[in-house]
């Protein structure tokens, strides 16, 4: 069995992504596979509205490694293959998602929801199972709300079930709110920040380098430290 890789934190702004975390709805520990921030260019200034670090259980490497050992960053920057691959892989996610600015869990559920139903639609995939997924998931967040530091988190299983939690600064909680059964709405979430139209390229630039490092041939399976560096902030189109 190969070793768990070994990769460094992340500094996004003022907000730290551990190098490891143990999310809610699993018992496995996830390693850091990158994170950006998410914001967009207002009036001429890059506006951050949060940030954003995605896991993985440490058997996505060697799940990932034979198609795409030895690429480059920038070939998995510049691939939408890579992301899918990353987003379907039969391996465990979780994504968390920091607030710069202040939101609230209706503005966040109204956005998210739109990209996925959008993105459903794209692909001929948006039946009455994901509509109810979209309620349930609006159902979840409508009460809430996200004051700067506090944090969404999704865990996100292979079989096809997302688990919603919500915390409080660095405080990752043991078990999450609600689980969402819906294979396309657990998928759908990660795909709208780094698929195709994904909304933070940072987290995406970031995942392509220490993956890429990950995967390549002295480091799949070893124990190489991945550089922590966060290339600058794309614009985002509204």
């Amino acid at each position: 069995m190969a070793s768990s890789p070994t990769v460094s934190e992340v500094k996004v702004g003022d907000i730290l992504f551990p190098a490891s975390v143990k999310p809610p709805g699993s018992h496995k520990s996830f390693f850091l596979a990158g994170a950006g921030v998410r914001g967009m260019e207002i009036g001429g200034n890059f506006v951050k509205f949060t940030a954003i670090g995605v896991y993985l259980e440490e058997s996505a490497i060697p799940e990932l490694a034979p198609k795409w050992k030895g690429k480059s960053a920038s070939h998995l920057a510049d691939s939408l293959e890579f992301f899918r691959d990353f987003v379907t892989g039969p391996f465990e996610k979780f994504t968390q998602v920091t607030m710069i600015l202040p939101l609230t869990g209706q503005q966040y559920a109204d956005k998210v929801t739109e990209n996925c139903v959008k993105f459903w639609k794209s692909i001929g995939i948006y039946t009455d199972e994901e509509a109810r997924a979209v309620e349930k998931f609006i159902e979840v967040f409508k009460d809430e709300s996200f004051p700067p530091g506090h944090s969404i988190m999704f865990t996100q299983s292979p079989t096809g079930s997302l688990t919603v939690a919500f915390s409080k600064h660095d405080l990752i909680p043991q078990v999450g709110k609600a689980v969402i059964d819906n294979k396309n709405m657990s998928e759908a979430v990660l795909e709208s920040i780094i698929g195709k139209h994904g909304v933070s390229p940072e987290a995406k630039q970031s995942i392509a380098a220490r993956v890429s490092a990950l995967l390549s041939d002295d480091k799949v399976g070893g124990d190489a430290e991945v550089a922590a560096e966060v290339d600058k902030p794309e614009s985002i189109p509204a």
